[in-house]
């Protein structure tokens, strides 16, 4: 979006270059990379990044800070993923948001999803540091946010990852982490703070404690830096060596209830002007007429899963309404293509990622994804270049 670099950037653009990309980033996460990385990072106005972060504060905290909306989504936890252990605030967010042409005429964000859930804070900062070396990029461009440097972001997420314990105590769990497309993100994080990645079948539990394995010694968890997802877990019938509801001697870092308490579940309780129309279905006396302007979407799925687009009144009815209160209707975001890239211009929806630092939200890296599909997910842009994960740069 900012014009100038844009336009410097699409000159020099070499083929060259972007090889010299990925094998930075195969060669970091000692792995192929499972998704797509763009041929481009984002220029992106700093006051638009900051705007961004401060929004992303201001909805969660209208959902913080309303005891009916908080009372509702504790309710609408699942009883097997309570958990006597969870934080009392999330220590992971994630706001999504698109970029539109309101009614200005100016560009303006507008909500896609958010959730109180671990995001890519290894290789997303691996990503950023790729393309600032491939393609030489300005140092004055930043890749941060809020202010940060890199020695400030290391301590602020190692802090929130080990809170003060040896990182041989903590753990990253995952389901069959090798088998993840966030298998990367695993690497990198080890790399930056020690915290190996454990698989949930890796997990012994002792009475109250949990143990694994590390170089041939069994080794007592302190913490979990949580990456297993609740609907895969649930879709796939992971068997687990304990119980989240158990009062286990462990600390949590991204405890599943509040996968579920910070979710598109908390979007309907929104009042703001980034939020788009988003009701839940079973509160719809009347089903609107214009249904390609709506998407309906399950609440707890993930990564775009189960979203439909325009739904039809065959596809509505055929959710019965024992499960319609798990479903949202949400006004469509039409994105705006503000990349101009040589294969055309191009959407880019904004993570903004967020650590908790004594009992206060830090925006600290964006991360991007470009599309030119009906989504941004990998599905909607097969056979596209100049599309997939970016990392955004601020000047």
């Amino acid at each position: 979006m900012i014009k100038s670099l844009r336009q410097s950037f699409n000159a020099s653009w070499s083929e060259r270059a972007y090889r010299d990309l990925m094998a930075r980033l195969e060669t970091r996460a000692g792995t192929a990379i499972g998704f797509p990385i763009s041929e481009t990072p984002c220029f992106f106005p700093r006051a638009l990044m900051d705007e961004l972060s401060a929004t992303g504060l201001e909805l969660v905290e209208q959902i913080l800070s309303n005891p009916r909306a908080r009372a509702a989504a504790r309710a609408a936890v699942p009883d097997r993923f309570h958990g006597p252990n969870a934080e009392a605030l999330p220590t992971f967010l994630q706001v999504d948001f698109g970029l539109v042409r309101g009614a200005s005429g100016a560009v303006e964000p507008k909500l896609v999803e958010l959730q109180a859930f671990a995001s890519l804070y290894g290789f997303q900062l691996a990503v950023a540091e790729a393309y600032r070396a491939a393609f030489s990029l300005d140092p004055s461009l930043s890749g941060y946010l809020g202010g940060l440097t890199a020695p400030a972001y290391h301590e602020l997420v190692g802090e929130a990852l080990l809170n003060g314990h040896d990182p041989k105590h903590v753990v990253l769990m995952e389901i069959e982490p090798r088998r993840q497309k966030t298998w990367p993100d695993f690497v990198v994080t080890e790399q930056l703070w020690g915290i190996r990645t454990v698989d949930t079948a890796g997990i012994e539990r002792d009475g109250r404690r949990l143990f694994y394995q590390r170089d041939g010694v069994r080794t007592p968890i302190a913490r979990i830096y949580n990456r297993v997802i609740p609907d895969e877990l649930e879709r796939k019938h992971v068997p687990l060596p304990f119980d989240y509801r158990d009062d286990l001697d462990v600390e949590w870092a991204g405890h599943p209830s509040w996968y579920f308490q910070i979710s598109k579940f908390s979007i309907p309780w929104l009042t703001h002007r980034s939020v788009p129309e988003t009701r839940f279905l079973h509160e719809i006396d009347r089903l609107p007429a214009d249904r390609d302007r709506y998407l309906l979407k399950p609440l707890f799925s993930f990564a775009g899963g189960g979203i439909i687009f325009a739904p039809s009144d065959a596809q509505l009815a055929a959710i019965p309404d024992a499960q319609r209160s798990h479903y949202i209707l949400q006004e469509r975001i039409q994105f705006e293509p503000v990349i101009d890239t040589p294969e055309g211009p191009t959407q880019a929806e904004i993570r903004v990622m967020y650590i908790r630092a004594n009992d206060r939200f830090q925006a600290v890296l964006p991360l991007i994804r470009m599309g030119r599909g009906q989504m941004m997910g990998v599905d909607h842009n097969k056979g596209l270049r100049w599309v997939g994960a970016s990392a955004g740069f601020g000047a």
